[in-house]
């Protein structure tokens, strides 16, 4: 099962590097890593998606993180209520009559066109993991350029 972690760690050089060692050395694959500072500079929030099998190693990783001398909390969002997120950008190359099949598309999953050539348009998402997989897979039908996904990131409300 897939977990979301939030870290609170000091902005400092070298922290994601020892987080992502600390997962690695332990045989944990990161699934999902966004980093960003917060409204104060010197602290950085990282939101991971891990894939942990049960409880038990849930809680083994959430001890390691807090383990380490620059974190300053660590959230797991697993029983929380939570807001999560991902951006998408996808250009699709289309043919002459496919272009407003694609911005109906778009506009079902609540997308935006945001670059339109002749032959290709990028389209940006921003949404929960199912709504970004199921633009994907409207798009499917289409020729695919290129993708790029953020990692998700969340809060608590």
């Amino acid at each position: 099962m897939r977990h979301t972690i939030s870290v609170l760690v000091e902005n400092k050089f070298g922290v994601l590097a020892r987080v992502a060692g600390l997962f690695s050395a332990r045989g944990y694959n990161i699934a999902s890593l966004a980093v960003s500072e917060t409204l104060t500079p010197d602290i950085s929030y990282m939101t991971i998606v891990v894939e942990a099998k049960d409880e038990r190693v849930l809680e083994q990783i959430k001890k390691q993180l807090n383990k380490l001398i620059d974190v300053i909390s660590v959230t797991d969002f697993t029983k929380k209520e939570h807001l999560d997120r991902e951006l998408v950008l996808v250009k699709v190359r289309y043919g002459a009559k496919e272009k407003t099949k694609l911005e109906s598309i778009a506009k079902k999953f609540s997308a935006t066109v945001v670059k339109c050539k002749a032959d290709c348009l990028i389209i940006q998402a921003v949404g929960d993991q199912l709504q970004i997989k199921g633009l994907l897979e409207a798009l499917g039908h289409y020729t695919i350029q290129e993708l790029i996904r953020t990692g998700r990131i969340a809060l608590t409300y």
